[in-house]
């Protein structure tokens, strides 16, 4: 009877064994874009498969290319008009941050004024033309920012250049506060959608000395979400200005210059598509990798 059990099992897994559990026939590519945040030495590292692990849930993904970004790049920045509080010299950084930019980034200017998206001037080579575009805000009515940024998002077309949008916004909505807000989540879906990362920068409307604390750190949350969840960061220290734009500025060009296309195999999704959550982690402890926190994978045969 021993045998008999042994010669059973042994069977059954041969026959586990000859079922390829998850050919690639039924699996389809789901593609992400991470950037490298801080990394440890003096030459910049190269991302590779073996470095990396991808989870779905408790699921390993397989990651099958790795290729890095080096050109092609979309790049708006979004000034948000009520960030009104000493902006003259920040301003100047942005200048510099715009003409430092590589040849092959075309960069855009819009502002968000009283809660509505205004392009200033659209995605170009002419870094100028850019910078006369832009303008220190003047201040306005309190708006969520964040119908602006989806907007803003949904402007851009579907194309091989990489897309991103540095914001310049408080993050504070005068709605009544809901957690999650509706108008941030709205955004994010957007963006992940579409594959856009979201940069930001805190600064606050020139009255924030009088503005109840508790709304500024809502409004900070919001931006840290929208950016973390995207693929981007945030930056901030206190609740006024920051002191200096430049170093959060050199650090955005640092994540823009070291991006790359994570190529994942993963069950196609039903009826057009959907988002799914995703992990995305790596195994040298000398990088940081930054990851949205879901994927858009296609349905079959897309």
């Amino acid at each position: 009877m021993r045998w008999i059990l042994i010669l059973i099992l042994l069977l059954g897994t041969a026959i586990v064994a000859a079922q390829p559990a998850g050919a690639p026939a039924n699996l389809t590519t789901a593609r992400v874009v991470v950037s490298i945040g801080n990394f440890y030495n003096e030459q910049t590292p190269q991302l590779k498969a073996e470095d990396l692990t991808v989870t779905q849930g408790f699921d390993p993904v397989p990651v099958s290319r790795v290729i890095p970004l080096r050109n092609g790049i979309e790049l708006y920045l979004l000034v948000d008009n009520c960030s009104d509080c000493e902006p003259g010299t920040k301003f100047e950084e942005l200048s510099r941050f715009i003409r430092t930019q590589p040849q092959t980034t075309a960069v855009g200017i819009a502002y968000i004024r009283n809660g509505r998206l205004e392009i200033a001037e659209p995605p170009g080579a002419d870094r100028e033309r850019a910078i006369k575009a832009l303008s220190p805000p003047s201040g306005g009515s309190p708006a969520s920012p964040f119908g602006a940024l989806r907007e803003l998002i949904g402007s851009f077309k579907q194309d091989s250049l990489r897309h991103v949008i540095l914001m310049v916004t408080n993050g504070m909505d005068p709605a009544p506060e809901a957690s999650p807000n509706p108008a941030a989540e709205a955004a994010i879906e957007t963006a992940q959608r579409a594959g856009v990362t979201v940069f930001a920068i805190y600064h606050p409307s020139a009255d924030y000395l009088n503005t109840d604390f508790e709304r500024i750190y809502a409004g900070q949350v919001q931006v840290a979400h929208v950016a973390a969840e995207t693929g981007g960061e945030a930056y901030f220290i206190t609740s006024g200005p920051l002191p200096s734009l430049a170093p959060f500025l050199g650090d955005i060009a640092d994540h823009l210059a070291n991006q790359y296309v994570l190529e994942l195999s993963l069950k196609p999704a039903e009826g057009t598509g959907a988002l799914r959550e995703i992990d995305v982690k790596t195994t040298n402890r000398d990088l940081e990798v930054i990851a949205p926190a879901k994927v858009w994978v296609p349905a079959k045969g897309r």
